[in-house]
């Protein structure tokens, strides 16, 4: 590490991650490039992450563990990797993923050469609980010339974001929002970040996303539901009212999105004239929120 700082912080936000959490660590600490630090954030976990995090810490110097003392919930977790971290560039990680030996090496390379790419990801292979690989995700987004046509696609349902899982220049990273604590807000980060400037694919699989049932996303289908994997004090089968707004709450975000965004007026002019396509797709959506909240709120109720 040059100057006692990384070049790369790579942060592992991990709950309750005992079954995969060995395999991802060892992944990291196999790259080829070698001036990182991680930087592991367990949420108050109750099986063997602690033991097994603070035995890695306790042999690579590299490895920086922080327990919260309560679950301050997901997104809240990751984005204190980032608070977390000193490195110039940054990859989010989680604790049932995989890195290919070279994925930092090659895409640290790619950010050193090209100053104009502000994040770099790559082909995406599927695997599943047991490793099988299942399929091979190729989409290339992010890298139109264009800031509005970056911001159309990244805006869009096409993806799943998966470049949430990228290296990123973490000066970037301080000027947008992070993660918020509504369900889809990856898509409005990577949105934002498509309007600070291009994203590079390497077109090798190196990174390799593990789906299994334990996923957050799959243990809380419903994107309502998903609320108590974002505030882990809310029962999911009793919602408060004001949880039913993620796609108000993701149309406004937008809204500020674009607003502040370092682009010219034609250029924001074509990123409002997308959101309100995108409104008029999810108009039965925004008014069905409206109707739960009538439904919910007994003052409303009254009238």
């Amino acid at each position: 590490m040059s100057d006692n700082l990384p070049t790369v912080s790579i942060g592992l936000a991990v709950f309750n991650g005992e079954k995969y959490l060995t395999k991802a660590i060892d992944s990291i600490l196999l790259q080829t490039f070698t001036d990182f630090e991680l930087i592991i954030c367990d949420n108050d976990s109750s099986d063997r992450t602690e033991s097994i995090c603070r035995q890695y810490a306790a042999q690579d110097p590299r490895i920086r563990y922080y327990r919260n003392p309560t679950n301050i919930g997901g997104v809240n977790n990751e984005n204190l990797t980032f608070e977390l971290s000193k490195g110039k560039y940054f990859r989010l990680m989680a604790h049932d993923d995989l890195l290919t030996p070279e994925l930092i090496e090659k895409s640290v390379a790619v950010l050193e050469k090209h100053p104009e790419i502000i994040l770099c990801y790559s082909k995406i292979v599927i695997i599943d609980s047991e490793g099988r690989q299942t399929e091979t995700i190729n989409l290339t987004i992010g890298g139109e010339s264009k800031p509005h046509e970056r911001f159309r696609r990244l805006a869009s349902k096409e993806h799943k974001c998966e470049a949430t899982y990228a290296l990123t220049r973490s000066d970037v990273l301080k000027k947008v929002d992070p993660q918020l604590n509504y369900s889809d807000s990856d898509r409005n980060f990577l949105a934002e970040l498509g309007l600070q400037g291009k994203f590079h694919k390497i077109d090798e699989p190196l990174f390799y996303k593990r789906y299994h049932q334990e996923r957050s996303i799959e243990v809380y289908r419903d994107r309502y539901k998903r609320m108590a994997w974002f505030h882990p004090h809310i029962d999911e089968n009793d919602l408060p009212y004001s949880s039913y707004f993620m796609y108000w709450r993701q149309v406004f975000h937008f809204l500020t999105i674009i607003s502040r965004a370092p682009i010219d007026f034609k250029n924001k002019v074509f990123c409002y004239s997308y959101i309100f396509t995108w409104s008029k797709k999810s108009r039965k959506k925004l008014v069905t929120e409206i109707l739960m909240l009538i439904s919910q709120n007994p003052l409303l109720r009254r009238q």
